[in-house]
């Protein structure tokens, strides 16, 4: 049998119905290409030049109120409007439709150097609970259909401000890749009336080959099919469609597992570690999704060093997604790292 670990191949996303290029051979080239800035800690508590930190006048005028524990508001500068009425438009090939909803930024905390693996456990979990709120209060409104939590992390990610925040997209259509999500689950159940994940979770439990961390309620592993360096997944033990479905001791676990792995991240390149991170889960179109499992998701972009990261150009821009690391060998790496944060050893 090839050995997998060493020559090129393909490997399946059963969530997507997608592959991706694996090329471990790769990582023995040299590098001649550009280095970045490590990633930075920020040094102050409040910052009076900050857009969100508590008591500091926005862009827009409007002022934060002095909050102590995670905040949200609206976007001063969304991406998606909720007064849009519903319009299409086709000219031959030419097809429009408009798009409405409601963007929102949550601060994570007041402090404006705390990222998530410096925030204690029970902070993490109120932002959770924050989450659910805002879910359940978006997910309710007629117009809504699919709601996206995410953080993009570091500037090299395109964050435009340092204080640790997330984003919450609600909206009127269901993106593509949820809908692809929604298909491969669904086909899963109906053949083998059990959800897809569930089963996937069974699979990397026996093998512990790929999982990181463990507690009673979630796992967080590197899929099969990472297309990142370093990505990750977090998969609730539970089939849960919705994460205001979480009990108050899943959300506790959650948190926990959240923290230990966004320190390992940094852990990796003692920097702080840059990623996009996103929560999928079932649409809130009032259609039932059983089959649906809620899972979050980390792409980071480093590959060999804290200055040197991965970019879709070339190869997967035209044709497919392509690693230079196998899922196993990032899972290693992962593992191998503590869950005291490394600012903590020094």
């Amino acid at each position: 049998m090839q050995d997998f670990n060493n020559n090129p191949h393909r490997r399946y996303n059963i969530l997507t119905g997608e592959w991706v290029l694996v090329s471990p051979h790769r990582t023995k080239r040299p590098w001649q290409g550009k280095n970045e800035e490590p990633g930075q800690f920020s040094q102050k508590t409040f910052d009076s030049n900050c857009y969100l930190c508590p008591g500091n006048t926005r862009a827009n005028g409007e002022k934060n109120p002095n909050y102590n524990k995670p905040f949200s508001f609206v976007n001063d500068f969304s991406a998606l409007l909720s007064d849009i009425p519903k319009k299409e438009q086709q000219n031959g090939l030419l097809k429009a439709e408009s798009e409405s909803g409601i963007c929102k930024v949550v601060c994570f905390s007041p402090n404006h150097a705390l990222t998530l693996p410096l925030m204690k456990t029970e902070e993490i979990a109120q932002v959770i609970k924050l989450w659910q709120e805002e879910f359940t209060t978006l997910g309710n409104l007629n117009d809504i259909n699919y709601i996206q939590i995410f953080e993009n992390k570091g500037a090299i990610m395109g964050c435009s401000n340092s204080h640790p925040h997330g984003q919450i997209w609600a909206q009127r259509s269901i993106p593509q890749e949820i809908i692809k999500k929604t298909h491969q689950q669904e086909q899963y159940w109906k053949n083998h009336k059990k959800s897809l994940l569930t089963s996937y979770l069974e699979q990397e439990l026996a093998l512990k080959e790929r999982v990181l961390i463990e507690n009673e309620d979630f796992v967080a592993l590197v899929p099969y099919w990472a297309i990142w360096p370093y990505e990750t997944m977090i998969i609730p033990k539970r089939n849960i469609q919705f994460i205001n479905q979480l009990t108050p001791e899943e959300v506790d676990s959650f948190a926990s597992i959240i923290k230990k792995l966004t320190i390992k991240y940094d852990n990796i390149f003692e920097t702080s570690f840059p990623y996009s991170a996103g929560i999928h889960q079932a649409p809130t179109d009032g259609s039932q999704y059983e089959f649906w499992q809620l899972h979050m998701s980390f792409y980071p972009p480093l590959l060999r060093s804290s200055t040197i990261k991965k970019f879709m150009v070339g190869y997967e821009m035209f044709a497919s997604p392509q690693r230079d690391i196998t899922a196993e060998q990032a899972a290693k790496i992962i593992q191998s790292q503590s869950e005291v944060h490394y600012t903590l050893k020094h």
